[in-house]
């Protein structure tokens, strides 16, 4: 009787799963430091009743068929390995989903009772990441409202991270320039990947990262581990993931912003290899040609494109071709004012992965990266003209080795040779006659090593520790960074850390070989000896999970920033006086600049948060620091980034609907609250006499725009097909129409001081099909 009933469960269940919506979830498990695959792990659908599940082969791999469609948790055990929980999974009909898991190992006897520093949802993917840091999905750039499958505009919900600028993705960390970010993907640095950034910037107007070819990543907001160098205010580590190597699967989307198509599959009948690709092409400008114009007296252009394709020859050796371009085109030309800027940028890598033995592997990676900026500017008002261009090239040799000694103990290895091409030309008549401000063709080298230590002290100890070195070949100003951090897990939900490191940062080339005028006729590369920009962080956090779903963690941060490019110190000019380059955005400066100048940012930050489960899931980030810099003038003031405050409270809500509730509507919600922008007073008189804006130095940003607030609404409606998948959505960003303030400038025509506002409410109508 009791076989019979079970016969019976068992054929409800296949009845069940054949009339409604699944879908395959596989993936493969390793260990977390030798990367080999772990055999007979069990990974498990906790969120499904009665619970399913499967188990990894020889190589470490998993298949689990008929998952219902729907959010699903996953938990991951095998003998001998720390558990690993994955939450927030998206279980569409129209992709089968992959999964990438990491176990570590345990190194207690098997029936010792011990606190297990288990991985949870939301923790850095790199294990030598101890303080600052948090992984992030591809999902989240989706879901969270106003990020608009933006990493960057994704990361500004983040604690620690200010967001006060309407028009760019800029990102300010820790009240930091976002000039000291570092972009890396697939293991390499890259340039900034977002369309119309000007030279030297981290950020954009619009990301040329499409979300059809991310996969899981990381960022990093402080103390970052020994293998981040050139680096010191954030991180953002990219990872594409591989196509599927088993069928053909397609996702095309239409919106505002773009028109998208992606493409993945297997290449060859079997031996797991596959490709992966994605194109975008602006909806702007396709409005643009059919006469619908949305940009008023702006042309907007742009296209990017990212492709991987995955290729493992045996066991032992995995090569991976990547691949990322996007170009852009801003036009305006109005009574006043012509501008044409152009800004284009690609690079392509190759990754060999090669597993020496069952301790260790070596990676070695060859990428190539170019960046191109030109622009051309008309200003009738004042007859101010400027010219430039900007093409930077960039050749990288990297090679990682990685070794397991035990189960306490990895050891990781690694150099980096960046050969640095550039073609750099800036001119302009600001103040009278034509000046050349760059002016220079030439190459140099960026010389990078490492050294990663982790060990495993005790089951609830982990210490990080590293030692960065970097040498600049245009000057020979060099750096060595020690780096440190310890994770203890001093209960079964609760976690202190602790993080410290020197880090540094170049200049951008151009900065460099500025051309500044020593006399009537004459000019000298002043700034070419500048040294490195260097920044202590010292970090302290606690961690406490009540649940598995929720997370409470708290930082506190100090930075001492030196080496800092201000003013030289005969200089009576009062923006060099009174300024420093921890103010500035983009990169590019053709004043006079010495490495004297210093600053300090330090802090406070609190998230509260609950992962996607039961179809709820909230996020609270507070954020409160200060942040200084002190010039020429040896005073110490305000910084420009420095809005002492930012409060996020993002939530969102999934309902199953329809008649076998296998479709979803979801509502999001982002509210934020920030200090204004800083901004240096103007000096109206002298602005009257020059005919523009002209500021009073003495009094470097020492003023503070109203308060920052803005809310943003997302609504989707995602229908599940038997083999397809569509899902529309509709993101309103600045629901209540608040036009918040972003700088003053002069107005010349009605002699006064006026309020530069930013944009008003955004409707952002999106389409997407997976099949």
């Amino acid at each position: 009787m009791k076989k019979f009933i079970l016969t019976l469960m068992a054929g409800a269940m296949s009845a069940l799963a054949f009339a409604q919506p699944a879908q395959t979830v596989k993936g493969r498990v390793v260990d977390t430091e030798s990367q080999q695959p772990v055999i007979g792990a069990n990974v498990i659908v906790t969120s499904v009743t009665p619970i399913i599940g499967g188990v990894t082969d020889t190589e470490g791999n998993f298949r689990i068929e008929k998952v219902p469609v729907g959010r699903h948790s996953f938990k991951i055990t095998s003998m001998g390995y720390d558990d690993a929980f994955v939450q927030e999974i998206n279980v569409g009909s129209g992709k089968e989903v992959e999964l990438n898991i990491k176990l570590a190992e345990s190194f207690r006897a098997l029936n010792e009772v011990v606190v297990k520093a288990q991985k949870e949802n939301g923790a850095p993917l790199n294990d030598m990441v101890s303080v600052s840091g948090r992984s992030f999905t591809v999902d989240q750039t989706k879901r969270f409202a106003a990020s608009v499958n933006d990493p960057a505009r994704m990361a500004m919900s983040f604690a620690g991270v200010a967001a006060t600028d309407d028009g760019s993705n800029q990102l300010i960390i820790r009240g930091n320039s976002p000039k000291g970010m570092l972009w890396r993907m697939e293991g390499v640095e890259i340039p900034n990947p977002n369309h119309f950034a000007q030279e030297g910037a981290s950020g954009g107007g619009i990301s040329a990262l499409s979300a059809n070819v991310l996969g899981n990543s990381d960022f990093l907001t402080g103390a970052f581990p020994a293998e981040y160098g050139n680096a010191t205010s954030g991180v953002f580590d990219l990872k594409l993931r591989k196509g599927n190597n088993e069928k053909r699967e397609y996702a095309m989307q239409a919106g505002i912003l773009g028109l998208d198509f992606a493409a993945e599959g297997p290449i060859g009948a079997k031996g797991g290899a596959s490709y992966l690709a994605n194109y975008r092409y602006s909806t702007l400008s396709v409005l643009n040609k059919i006469g619908v114009n949305l940009n008023g007296d702006a042309s907007i252009d742009f296209q990017d494109g990212a492709f991987k394709v995955y290729i493992p020859y045996d066991d032992k050796v995995v090569v991976s071709v990547w691949g990322l371009g996007g170009m852009s085109t801003s036009k305006v030309d109005d009574e006043d004012m012509k501008e044409t800027f152009k800004s284009n940028r690609g690079m392509v890598g190759v990754n060999y992965l090669r597993y020496i033995n069952s301790k260790s592997y070596m990676e070695n990676i060859v990428s190539y990266s170019a960046t191109s900026q030109t622009g051309d500017f008309y200003d009738k008002n004042i007859d101010a003209t400027y010219q430039q261009k900007f093409v930077n090239q960039a050749l990288r040799l990297s090679s990682l080795y990685n070794y397991k000694l035990n189960a306490r103990n990895t050891v990781r290895l690694g150099v980096i040779i960046n050969h640095l091409d550039f073609n750099l030309y800036d001119k302009d008549n600001e103040d009278g006659p034509y000046e050349i401000n760059v002016d220079r063709k030439g190459n140099t080298q960026l010389f990078q090593a490492y050294a990663q230590w982790k060990s495993r002290l005790t089951p609830t100890v982990t210490l990080n520790a590293g030692l960065q070195g970097m040498l600049l070949g245009l000057n020979n100003r060099y750096s060595i960074e020690p780096r440190v951090g310890v994770r203890w897990a001093v209960a079964p939900r609760s976690a202190v850390s602790f993080g410290a490191g020197l880090h540094s940062k170049t200049e951008s080339i151009s900065t460099y070989f500025a051309q500044v005028k020593v006399s009537e006729d004459k000019t000298d590369l002043l700034n070419k000896n500048l040294k490195l920009t260097k920044s202590a962080h010292l970090v302290a956090g606690y961690e406490f999970r009540p649940l598995a779903s929720w997370r409470v963690l708290a930082e506190t941060y100090y930075q001492h920033h030196y080496n800092i490019p201000i003013g030289p110190a005969n200089t009576t000019t009062p923006y060099l006086l009174h300024n420093s380059q921890l103010n500035e955005i983009s990169g590019f400066v053709s004043d006079s600049l010495t490495s004297d100048g210093k600053g300090r940012s330090y802090g406070l930050e609190l998230t509260v948060e609950k992962s996607l489960t039961a179809g709820i899931y909230l996020m609270s980030t507070t954020s409160l620091y200060q942040s200084k810099y002190t010039g020429r003038d040896g005073i110490e003031r305000d910084s420009r980034f420095n809005g002492k405050y930012v409060q996020n409270l993002l939530a969102g809500k999934e309902w199953r609907v329809g008649k076998n509730k296998t479709n979803i509507f979801a509502a999001n919600i982002k509210l934020l609250a920030a200090g204004g922008n800083r901004t240096t007073p103007i000096d109206l008189e002298k602005s009257r006499e020059k005919g523009r804006t002209e500021r009073d130095w003495s009094r470097s940003y020492s003023e503070q725009l109203p308060a920052y607030f803005r809310t943003d609404l997302r609504v989707s409606y995602t229908k599940n097909k038997k083999r397809t998948t569509s899902t529309i959505s509709l993101d309103i960003q600045n629901v209540t129409n608040r036009l918040n303030a972003f700088d003053r400038y002069y107005n010349k025509k009605e002699d006064r001081v006026k309020l530069i506002t930013q944009t008003g409410m955004l409707p952002i109508l999106n389409y997407r099909l997976e099949f």
